[in-house]
């Protein structure tokens, strides 16, 4: 899977810390987000723990491409923002960032995009990956 994921959700339903935090706790995985997270306020790295050891992922908050590739343009419907997550090699930030992912997925109506792929991921495959690295740590 590559190192960067882009979820697409309606730009009102961004979720704030508070509700992203209960989507991840619904997951069953011990990752905490910073506090200082915002939604169209955080840029860059976002800290967050794992299993209580640190980790995070660099995260971008932007709008939906206007031309989107043919494989996204369908699936898009009124989904106006797009937020970038990218990680390093450090299998933590990988699992956080496809938890992240999985929870917009399942609680926010998020379309995951693997642009590398060109193709969308599922929650549940997301969330089977970083289920895969917290049982290899």
């Amino acid at each position: 899977m590559a190192r960067a994921l882009t979820a697409y959700l309606a730009r009102a339903a961004a979720p704030d810390r508070a509700q992203l935090q209960k989507a991840l706790d619904a997951l069953k995985l011990k990752i905490v987000l910073d506090d200082d997270y915002a939604p169209f306020k955080s840029k860059g790295y976002l800290p967050c723990s794992f299993n209580g050891e640190d980790a995070g992922f660099d995260i971008r908050f932007e709008d939906a491409p206007a031309e989107p590739t043919p494989n996204l343009k369908t699936a898009l419907g009124a989904r106006d923002a797009a937020i970038s997550l990218r990680w390093s090699g450090d299998p933590r930030e990988e699992a956080c960032a496809l938890a992240v992912c999985a929870a917009l997925a399942r609680a926010f109506d998020a379309i995951i995009y693997d642009a590398d792929k060109d193709r969308i991921a599922s929650a549940e495959e997301l969330l089977k990956k970083a289920k895969s690295i917290a049982a290899d740590l």
